[in-house]
């Protein structure tokens, strides 16, 4: 079976890329999409598609040519903002032929609101931080002894930590509350803001203890497959740098949790901090995260198992050999991206 793989808004993820291309091997390319030729990925891919900015008009149509004119089997998309794009287009998307990984239309809506997030999780009884969204709110819970400094602001639409800040006092907290707003109307993350404008900068409260990130992984029927756990031992960019891979049955509890309520498909990036006594969820990112190579090279293959999966193929007990006290570090390389020399990247 050929199995031409797509990956959208390809950006810096090389090393899904690369763990795709391995597993894929002669069965088919990686085929990698971004609207900049510069995007690092767009080197180790097998093919690279220049393509428009995920809001153009232009978007979806361009992708179903891709889809059909290179028979794409499967559709992965690698960021936050367009989730909600190809969520809403999947339908159509798939009747070019395409499988288009992807969760409802009601998942991505939920876990990229991060205050629809904040109550879902406390609908299901699942611990969260306590989250405002004014700052009339937030003094009244500081005045009631509810929340201390420091505290947490951040955009409730937001991706890849943009924009986070601590305040540890009012004047710092009324400051940086007014300057994110500022902020926001000039960022990416400005369009998806405006539905609700005066309610798009949280503020909560600030969990202290170990930071721990969970990859749960449903089958593309929204059935739950399994839980990989690894403890943030340092973070960069809004990213893990550092980790090493945890087992532990309270994990594994909670994301099946998780999964049977939620019902995502595919691999769910969860963030999660444990005290002494809870485990409070932070966030719920219903793609693969930037902590994936740290589930990946302590032994579980999600790559390998979306092909089986893509094949019909329900039995991929082989590609999990998931083992714990695995440390492992990120660090950088370069890639040469010559600016006269486009010959892997191929038009529309």
């Amino acid at each position: 079976m050929n199995l031409n793989i797509l990956f959208t808004c390809a950006g810096r993820r090389n090393y899904l890329i690369n763990y795709f291309k391995k597993a894929l091997g002669d069965d088919g390319k990686i085929f990698a999409a971004d609207m900049s030729l510069s995007a690092p990925a767009m080197v180790d891919a097998d093919v690279s598609v220049l393509v428009s900015n995920v809001d153009n008009e232009n978007y979806i149509e361009e992708l179903k040519t891709i889809i059909k004119k290179h028979s794409i089997k499967a559709v992965i998309s690698l960021n936050d903002l367009e989730l909600p794009i190809l969520s809403e287009h999947k339908n159509e998307l798939e009747a070019c032929g395409a499988k288009v990984i992807v969760s409802s239309e009601k998942v991505i809506d939920m876990t990229f609101d991060k205050l629809k997030t904040f109550n879902f999780l406390k609908d299901i009884g699942l611990k969260t931080p306590l989250t405002y969204t004014t700052l009339e709110a937030v003094k009244e819970a500081l005045k009631n002894n509810e929340v201390e400094f420091p505290l947490v602001v951040k955009p409730r639409w937001g991706s890849a930590s943009i924009g986070i800040d601590f305040p540890e006092s009012m004047e710092e907290l009324t400051l940086a509350f007014k300057l994110q707003k500022i902020k926001l109307k000039k960022s990416i993350l400005t369009s998806v803001s405006l539905k609700d404008f005066d309610h798009a900068i949280l503020i909560q409260e600030k969990i202290n203890g170990k930071e721990y990130g969970m990859d749960i992984v449903n089958d593309f029927e929204t059935n739950y497959f399994g839980t990989f756990v690894r403890e943030k031992y340092s973070m960069r960019g809004g990213e893990t740098d550092k980790a090493i891979s945890v087992i532990d049955e309270r994990f594994e509890k909670l994301g099946h949790q998780l999964s049977n309520q939620l019902k995502h498909i595919g691999s769910l990036d969860c963030d999660i901090f444990v005290t002494k006594n809870d485990i409070y969820i932070l966030e719920l990112n219903p793609r693969f995260g930037g902590g994936y190579p740290f589930s990946h090279e302590a032994g579980i293959n999600t790559a390998a198992i979306y092909l089986e999966w893509l094949k019909g193929n329900k039995d991929v007990s082989r590609f999990n050999n998931y083992e714990s006290n695995r440390l492992f570090s990120k660090c950088d390389r370069l890639i040469e991206i010559k600016n006269n020399d486009y010959r892997k990247t191929i038009n529309i």
